[in-house]
């Protein structure tokens, strides 16, 4: 059974920084593309980060040079370090894991970025 589990949201001043961490069970997570999705409320869910297997990342560009996605195999975790945050990066933050067809999701954890 695949599991992913989201945890490090909160609530955080502009400006401010957050760290989330994903951890994987139920898949060999370092055979698997991961990301990191968001969904504000009212809006679609949309990608922010991705980092593929073989540690290839790629941003949404309104979170390039803020945002970093990383990945420690041998714990089975992903992450991502969030920097200069904005009220605009007020979301819930998902965990994604796409695996032979199939994508799985955690639970998600709410960012809340004040002004």
């Amino acid at each position: 059974q695949v599991q992913l589990v989201e945890s490090g949201g909160g609530l955080v001043q502009a400006g401010g920084s957050l760290r989330l961490s994903c951890a994987a069970s139920g898949i060999l997570f370092r055979t698997i593309d991961m990301g990191w999705y968001r969904q504000a409320h009212g809006e679609q869910r949309e990608s922010v980060a991705v980092i593929s297997r073989g540690g290839m990342t790629n941003y949404a560009d309104s979170v390039k040079g803020r945002f970093t996605i990383s990945r420690d195999n041998a714990k089975s975790t992903l992450y991502l370090q969030m920097n200069s945050l904005k009220p605009e990066d007020t979301a819930v933050y998902y965990c994604n894991a796409y695996d032979l067809g199939t994508a799985y999701w955690g639970q998600g954890t709410q960012v809340t970025v004040s002004s």
